[in-house]
C-alpha cells in the first residue's frame, strides 16, 4: 500500500495520535500570553473583593472551628491505625498494591488499548465522561489513582474500630467532602476537559472564570456564594411562585396566603401547607408545570400556604412556641374566619413537618382538634438515623453556632445554605466550580436552583431550639421536647397521618421517617417515594417520573416493610388525594371570595412580600 492511500485510510490511527497530541499544544502563545495578564488581573480584583470586607469589618473568617472539629475527628482515626505498627503495614500496602495493579495495567494498556483499565469508573460519574480520561494514558492513571485513594482513604474511616458512633459518622463526612474537592477534575491542568478548553480558547476561559469569581465574592460580601443556575431569568410572581390568590392575613412572623379556586366545587375541608422556614415556600409552586399547590386547587382543594418572614433581628428570641402560636394556629385561626370551617387537613413539609407534628401534640394537650388530618413530606421527628446535618451538631459546635447567632439574632442564610450544598458537594458545588471559575461559562437557568439559593437567615432561638432538642437530644422522640411550659407526646397524636419519605432522601432519610412512624398514637400510611428530597416530592403526575411504594403496617423492620410493599409507577400525588378524600369526601361550592370578609382588606397578591425578601 502507498503512503498516500495509508494517509488516506480510515482506519489509520496516525491522524487520530496527532490530533490528540494537538488538542493540547497552544496554537497561540501570544494570545495566550495575553489572556493568562488578563487571568491574574481579574485574580487580583477577586483577592480585592476577598481582602475588603474583612478590613472593612463587614466579614468574619470561621473556617477555623471547623478545620479543628475535623482535625480532632480525624486523630482519633489516626489514632486507631498508628497505634499498631502491624495494621498501620497492612493498610500502608493495601494502597501501594493498588498503585502498583494500575501502574502494570497502565503499560499493558500502552501497547493494547482495547484493555480495560484496572479501576473501573461508574458510568453515572459525570466528573470522568470526557474520553481522555480513558483514552490517555496520563489522564486515565491520575483517574485510577485518584479512585485507589479515595477508596483507601475511605475504608480508612469505615473500619476503624472503636469510633462512637458520632465521630465515625463526622469522619465520613469529612472524607468524603476530601475526596470530592481532591478529585482530577476539580483542577485545569489535571483535567483534560478543561485544558482542552484553555487550549482552544488561548486562556480565555480561565479569564472569564476569574472575572465569574470576583463577581460571586462581591455578591457574597466576602464569601464564595457559587451561582448555580443564571438567576437573572426569573422573577418571584412573574414566572416562578404565580399560582393566582392573595395574602388574606400577615403577622410578624407569617402571610397566609389563599389560592383562587379552579373548580365548580371544592373540599370541605380546606388545606393549610406548613413549608419549612429553612427554603422558601414556593418549592411547592415553582411553575404552572411543576406546582404541587396549583395541582391541589385543580384536584378541588382549597389551599392555604403559610409563607415565613424572612427573620432578622427582631426574631431573634422567637422559638417553637413562638411559631406554632404565630405561625400554625394563626394559620389555622385565619382559614377558619375565611372558610368558616372547624375542621382542615395540614400538611407540613421537612422541618414545617417536624413543627407541625410537635404542633398536634401540644394541640392534643390542649384539646385543640382542627386538624383533622395531618400530611407530612420528608420530615423526621425521630432524629436516631438523621442523615448527614447531624454531623454539624454536638454540644460544642453547637455551643459556638449559638455565640455567633447571639451576635446578629440570626445565622445568615448562606451558611445554611453552604451546609446544605455540602452534603451534596459533588452535586451542588464542584461541577459549578468548574464548569463557571474553570471553563468560564454562566450556568443555565434552572428554576430549582434558583429557589435552592434562595436562602433564608435562622431565627436564634428557634434554630437553636431546633437542633437541641431534635438532632442533639432527640427529645420530641423522646417525649421530653417542652412546649407551652411541658412536654409534649407524639404518641397523644391519633388523627390519620400521610407519611411520605422518599428513597435517596439525604436530609430526612427513609428509614427515619419509617421509625418515627411509630411514634404516633393514630393511624400512620407510611409512602416511599422514588429519588429524593425535593424531586420526590415535586414529581407531578402528567411527568410519569419516578414510582412510590405502599405497604403494610408501620412496623418491625424497615427491611421488611419493602420486601412487602407494592410498587407503583409514577406519582404518589393521585395516590395522595385519594386517602384526603377517603378521610372525608364531602364537597361544597367553590370558595370564590377570598379573605376574611367584612372590613378585612386583602393585603396584597401572592406569593406575597415575604417570600420576596432575600439576603
Amino acid at each position: 500500500m502507498s503512503a498516500k492511500a495509508r494517509d488516506d485510510d480510515p482506519g489509520d490511527t496516525s491522524d487520530k495520535g496527532r490530533e490528540a497530541i494537538d488538542a493540547y499544544v497552544i496554537k497561540d502563545p501570544e494570545a495566550f500570553a495575553r489572556n493568562l495578564a488578563r487571568m491574574v488581573q481579574a485574580a487580583g480584583h477577586a483577592a480585592a473583593e476577598w481582602v475588603g470586607p474583612r478590613e472593612r469589618g463587614e466579614a468574619t473568617d470561621t473556617i477555623s472551628e471547623p478545620a479543628a472539629d475535623m482535625a480532632k475527628t480525624f486523630s482519633k482515626v489516626t489514632e486507631y491505625w498508628l497505634s499498631d505498627p502491624q495494621r498501620a503495614l497492612e493498610a500502608q500496602t493495601k494502597l501501594f498494591s493498588g498503585y502498583m495493579n494500575i501502574w502494570a495495567n497502565s503499560i499493558k494498556r500502552m501497547g493494547d488499548p482495547s484493555l480495560a483499565e484496572a479501576i473501573p469508573t461508574s458510568p453515572r460519574d459525570k466528573r470522568f465522561a470526557d474520553e481522555d480520561w480513558t483514552g490517555n494514558a496520563f489522564f486515565s492513571f491520575l483517574k485510577q489513582a485518584y479512585l485507589v485513594t479515595s477508596q483507601w482513604a475511605t475504608d480508612l474511616v469505615d473500619n476503624a474500630e472503636g469510633l462512637d458512633a458520632h465521630t465515625k459518622h463526622k469522619a465520613q463526612f469529612y472524607v468524603r467532602q476530601f475526596t470530592n474537592a481532591l478529585s482530577p477534575s476539580n483542577f485545569m491542568i489535571s483535567n483534560p476537559e478543561i485544558f482542552k478548553e484553555t487550549v482552544a480558547t488561548n486562556g480565555e476561559n480561565l479569564v472569564r472564570g476569574m472575572e465569574l469569581l470576583a463577581e460571586d465574592l462581591k455578591t457574597g460580601k466576602g464569601e464564595v456564594r457559587i451561582r448555580q443556575a443564571d438567576y437573572s431569568k426569573f422573577e418571584i410572581g412573574k414566572n416562578i411562585a404565580t399560582t393566582p390568590g392573595k395574602v388574606i392575613a400577615r403577622n410578624d412572623l407569617v402571610e397566609i396566603i389563599q389560592y383562587e379556586p379552579t373548580t365548580e366545587t371544592v373540599l370541605k375541608r380546606p388545606l393549610l401547607i406548613c413549608p419549612p422556614w429553612i427554603n422558601k415556600f414556593y418549592i411547592l409552586d415553582l411553575n404552572p408545570d411543576k406546582s404541587f399547590i396549583k395541582w391541589a386547587v385543580d384536584q378541588g382543594h382549597t389551599v392555604f400556604v403559610i409563607s415565613w418572614v424572612n427573620p432578622d433581628e427582631r426574631h431573634a428570641q422567637m422559638d417553637w412556641d413562638d411559631y406554632i402560636d404565630d405561625g400554625i394556629v394563626f394559620g389555622l385561626d385565619t382559614v377558619q374566619k375565611a372558610t368558616g370551617e372547624e375542621r382542615v387537613n395540614a400538611i407540613g413539609y421537612c422541618v414545617g413537618g417536624t413543627l407541625l407534628s410537635a404542633a398536634l401534640a401540644l394541640m392534643a394537650r390542649q384539646g385543640d382538634q382542627r386538624i383533622a388530618t395531618a400530611t407530612l413530606f420528608t420530615t423526621q421527628v425521630d432524629f436516631t438515623h438523621a442523615g448527614d446535618l447531624k454531623v454539624f451538631v454536638d454540644d460544642e459546635q453547637l455551643e459556638a453556632l449559638e455565640t455567633r447567632m447571639k451576635q446578629t439574632g440570626y445565622l445568615e442564610g448562606s451558611k445554611m445554605a453552604t451546609a446544605f450544598n455540602m452534603l451534596r458537594s459533588g452535586d451542588l458545588i464542584w461541577p459549578y466550580v468548574v464548569n463557571n471559575y474553570m471553563k468560564g461559562k454562566d450556568p443555565l437557568p434552572f428554576d430549582l436552583l434558583y429557589w435552592n439559593a434562595d436562602s433564608t437567615r435562622m431565627a436564634c432561638a428557634n434554630h437553636v431550639f431546633y437542633l437541641r432538642n431534635c438532632y442533639l437530644e432527640n427529645n420530641l422522640a423522646k417525649g421530653g421536647m417542652k412546649l407551652g411550659g411541658k412536654p409534649v407526646k407524639l404518641s397523644d397524636v391519633t388523627i390519620p397521618i400521610y407519611n411520605l419519605a422518599t428513597r435517596e432522601d439525604h436530609i430526612a432519610p427513609a428509614l427515619s421517617v419509617f421509625e418515627g412512624s411509630k411514634l404516633f398514637g393514630g393511624e400512620v400510611t407510611y409512602v416511599l417515594g422514588g429519588s429524593g428530597h425535593i424531586a420526590g416530592v415535586v414529581n407531578p403526575p402528567h411527568r410519569g417520573k419516578y414510582q412510590f411504594w405502599t405497604g403494610p403496617k408501620v412496623e418491625g423492620a424497615f427491611e421488611d416493610w419493602i420486601d412487602k410493599a407494592e410498587m407503583t409507577e409514577g406519582s404518589w400525588w393521585p395516590h395522595w388525594h385519594k386517602w384526603i378524600r377517603s378521610q372525608d369526601n364531602a364537597d361544597v361550592p367553590a370558595r370564590t371570595k377570598l379573605g376574611l370578609g367584612g372590613k378585612k382588606k386583602l393585603l396584597g397578591d401572592a406569593p406575597g412580600e415575604y417570600v420576596r425578601v432575600r439576603v
